[in-house]
């Protein structure tokens, strides 16, 4: 087990960031925080912390060895960008093409590729759920509503499918409803996958007043799981509400649920199951 003093951060968007950075410090760690300032907020870490634009890769690594951190951490939502006006800098020129080459085989490749980079520097990768465990999602329903057995078969389908488009390192997500595959998750993001349901004709999707259909998020199976775990919070729910979905089911202790209070009383607000499932079933 890794011996740590000094953890650096590299925060994109969302929330999951400020679990680590607690979790971290709860622990006794410094951390050090790069905020990617394309997807996170700078203001959210105002200690010990400097924020870089995806384009200063050159300046990201000098500055992380300079803080002399013993691992590095990377949480929050970071979209893939568009290679043709990232702008590196003199530093981060030099990696670019392994980085577009690794890109061109996948997410997961690139998301191996730009660790291996930062290993090579002495700064091995850490997963956020070292520092934030209780985000892992699990075993069972989170809320007051478990899967009723008429959706059973759309949950399982989905977490099939999701499997599947994983393999292929498309996505993580996939809505199912009456077996009928009606979405699959690729580069938009799980809420603008769920939200495109809605311009479906209603006689196979489900609505307000009539929930159908499942969606699963599920880790990709050859994932490296120290980096993209899936992740659902309040904005899932919300969204899986507003589509007319019956629920959500992930993988218990391979996903992240963030705030479960908050999405428990979501789901119950809103009528839908939340449900762990066994990995590996």
């Amino acid at each position: 087990m890794l011996t740590m003093k000094r953890l650096g951060l590299i925060a994109g968007g969302g929330d999951l960031p400020k679990y680590v950075l607690a979790g971290a410090r709860a622990q006794g760690l410094e951390v050090f925080t790069i905020a990617l300032s394309d997807f996170a907020n700078p203001e959210d870490y105002p200690e010990s912390s400097q924020a870089f634009r995806l384009g200063d890769f050159g300046k990201l690594l000098k500055r992380l060895v300079k803080e002399n951190v013993d691992g590095v951490c990377f949480a929050g939502v970071v979209k893939r960008p568009d290679f043709k006006t990232l702008r590196p800098d003199l530093g981060g020129m030099k990696y670019l093409p392994g980085v577009i080459a690794a890109a061109a085989k996948g997410d997961d490749a690139l998301l191996r590729h730009v660790s291996h980079i930062f290993e090579t520097k002495g700064m091995p990768l850490i997963a956020p759920q070292h520092f934030c465990e209780a985000l892992l999602a699990p075993s069972g329903p989170i809320g007051d509503i478990d899967i009723a057995s008429e959706h059973k078969n759309d949950a399982m389908q989905a977490r099939n499918v999701a499997r599947e488009i994983g393999r292929m390192d498309i996505g993580q997500g996939a809505i199912v409803a009456g077996g009928l595959v009606l979405a699959v998750e690729a580069a938009e993001g799980t809420d603008d996958m769920v939200g495109r349901i809605l311009s479906l004709p209603q006689n196979i999707r489900g609505t307000v007043l009539n929930r159908r259909g499942v969606l699963a998020k599920i880790v990709k199976p050859a994932q490296d799981t120290r980096m993209d775990l899936p992740t659902i919070g309040v904005s899932t729910i919300l969204a899986a509400a507003k589509a007319g979905l019956a629920g959500i089911v992930v993988e218990a202790d391979n996903a992240f649920v963030l705030d479960k209070i908050a999405v428990a009383e979501a789901a119950n607000e809103h009528g839908l199951f939340v449900v762990g499932l066994p990995p590996n079933g």
